[in-house]
């Protein structure tokens, strides 16, 4: 699939493809450390809707699904295994289903302990010591927050019964919001069910067998055509909600009296600051890079170019603006994944919200500006500390000139110094032109609509409105929030994108801590909203049906 910049793409929590994210050592232009980022990427695997996606890897292998009740059918598609109910709603779902999501969790462990291992990362780090080639109901799995020792095989279980149970409380209360009515998916979800199934059907006759045949080979007694779709419907009915609800808090407004009080009430997570921030490959070469740095961090950009392997980072990383962030809260960091925003939870207990000592020492009010801090592979020079800042959100236009173009597979971290070279040069051609030509904002966003390969801005003149900082990647929000912008300000500004060409309209209404305020209060409100939902609806398992759930791997096959 070709990579084409959007708005979305700009984002920070999005600014680089996952394959980008996970090839890179240490990455900073997009401010994301490659370690906790990676495992945050990877975890992040296990979702609502996950089959579609893993089952043709999965079929591909040849894997077959057994239970000790291999030689038997009836009882899966008859026994009901589970029922999730609040009081007032009650779905009985068969065996055969907890089959389907027995074998859709099953593929998600062995897609996360693959990709662990691809990236030089050790499995047993995410609790993913297990071996796919020998039975489940043969090896220890031990809980590492509680302790609690069990099988893998009732690991699984347990993974198996809690995605159940998620999918069930969503769909059955997108079904209550609906007057009792199943909602319709989308026409592009039922078209990935469709063409799925199609493929999947294609595979079957190939080798002889009907679809259901094949879905009850590839995933387990009951698993039939019928139950597929049925149960990925159901699945993207519930993510469909979900996110509905989502929506529907995050944009609720707050008054500023209550914006008012929440900072006041909740200044630490509001507070932001300015660094030079930079996350090596371990942490001698992060000890050796501190050592190397000057006082007033004026060579923090060159250590960073040059205790990187990425050929393109040690291009990039020369200019400052791919180390520095500005104006970023501590929830940014840990979104960004910084070793310095690792969360230490060696003694955490039960109901004890993890801590970040590494956060700690940075927003703490001694800090100063001027300060450098090593901790664990990150190093980072203090611009200014942490504080309630007065910025404001940013209206910003651009024009982005990729040196592969807009409908490359190849992304450009990977393009050639020629390639990089030619979209400098159009790039200062572009300004130039537009400057020769009166350099009014309507003239540069008529360019944006034509020139810019942001397929996400290109409509609407490359405009980007409320822009807080850390949303977008560093080498940009940078330019934005430079103390010295103003509007009708332009430059050239390189990101792992390409070069953009800026236009700065000004700043927005509303303050960053506002804005950042208003955020976390809605989530709160929709953390505590999904809690209730899920609290009112429990999950009862059927002992006798239990007997016949999907629980192995034939590891011969």
């Amino acid at each position: 699939m070709a990579k084409k910049q959007t708005n979305d793409d700009l984002l920070t929590g999005g600014s680089l493809s996952a394959e980008t994210k996970s090839a890179k050592k240490t990455k900073s232009g997009g401010a994301i450390s490659i370690a906790p980022q990676t495992k945050k990427i990877i975890k992040s695997v296990i979702c609502v809707i996950i089959v579609i996606a893993i089952l043709a890897a999965y079929v591909a292998t040849g894997a077959v699904r057994k239970g000790f009740i291999a030689s038997l059918s009836i009882p899966a598609q008859t026994l009901t295994a589970v029922t999730v109910s609040n009081g007032d709603q009650k779905a009985k779902v068969k065996v055969s289903v907890y089959n389907f999501y027995f074998a859709t969790q099953y593929n998600t462990l062995m897609q996360q302990k693959e990709t662990y291992t691809q990236y030089g990362l050790d499995p047993k780090d995410a609790g993913l010591d297990v071996d796919f080639d020998k039975p489940l109901s043969k090896q220890e799995y031990t809980d590492k927050e509680t302790n609690e020792t069990m099988s893998w095989s009732k690991h699984m279980e347990e993974l198996t019964l809690d995605a159940i149970e998620d999918t069930y409380t969503y769909y059955l209360a997108a079904v209550e919001a609906n007057d009792g009515i199943e909602p319709e998916i989308t026409e592009e979800q039922q078209s990935q069910i469709n063409d799925t199934l199609k493929q999947y059907k294609e595979t079957a006759n190939k080798y002889g067998f009907t679809l259901s045949g094949y879905l009850v080979r590839a995933m387990g007694k009951g698993v039939t055509e019928s139950v597929f779709r049925t149960e990925t419907t159901r699945q993207y009915i519930a993510s469909n909600y979900k996110e509905t609800l989502t929506k529907d808090t995050s944009t609720k407004t707050y008054s500023a009296d209550e914006i008012s009080k929440y900072i006041k009430e909740n200044e630490e997570d509001i507070k932001a600051i300015d660094v030079r921030i930079f996350d090596c490959a371990n942490e001698d070469d992060a000890k050796e890079f501190a050592s190397k740095l000057k006082a007033d961090g004026s060579n923090f950009a060159e250590l960073a170019s040059s205790y990187t392997d990425d050929d393109f980072e040690k291009k990039a990383f020369a200019n400052d603006g791919f180390t520095t962030e500005l104006g970023v809260t501590r929830t940014t960091l840990i979104q960004k994944g910084y070793a310095i925003a690792t969360a230490d939870s060696k003694d955490k207990k039960d109901g004890e919200e993890l801590s970040y000592p590494g956060l700690d020492w940075l927003f703490s009010s001694d800090r100063k500006a001027g300060e450098i801090k090593q901790y664990s592979t990150t190093v980072v020079y203090i611009i200014e500390p942490a504080s309630l800042q007065d910025r404001k959100a940013v209206n910003v236009r651009h024009i982005l000139v990729s040196p592969v173009g807009e409908d490359s597979e190849t992304p450009a971290t990977e393009a050639t110094d020629k390639q990089w070279s030619a979209a400098e040069k159009k790039a200062k051609q572009i300004l130039n032109d537009w400057n020769s030509n009166g350099g009014t904002e309507k003239a540069f966003s008529e360019l944006a609509k034509s020139k810019s390969t942001d397929t996400g801005s290109q409509s609407n003149g490359g405009l980007y409105e409320d822009v807080i900082p850390g949303q977008m990647v560093n080498s940009f929000s940078a330019w934005c929030f430079d103390k010295d912008r103003k509007t009708g300000d332009t430059g050239i500004v390189m990101t792992d994108y390409g070069y953009h060409i800026m236009y700065f309209v000004g700043e927005a209404e509303d303050k960053v801590c506002d804005i950042n305020a208003q955020t976390l209060l809605a989530e709160e409100e929709s953390t505590s909203e999904t809690k209730k939902l899920e609290d009112a609806y429990t999950r009862n398992v059927r002992w006798f049906a239990s007997r016949y759930f999907e629980k192995d791997v034939d590891i011969d096959s």
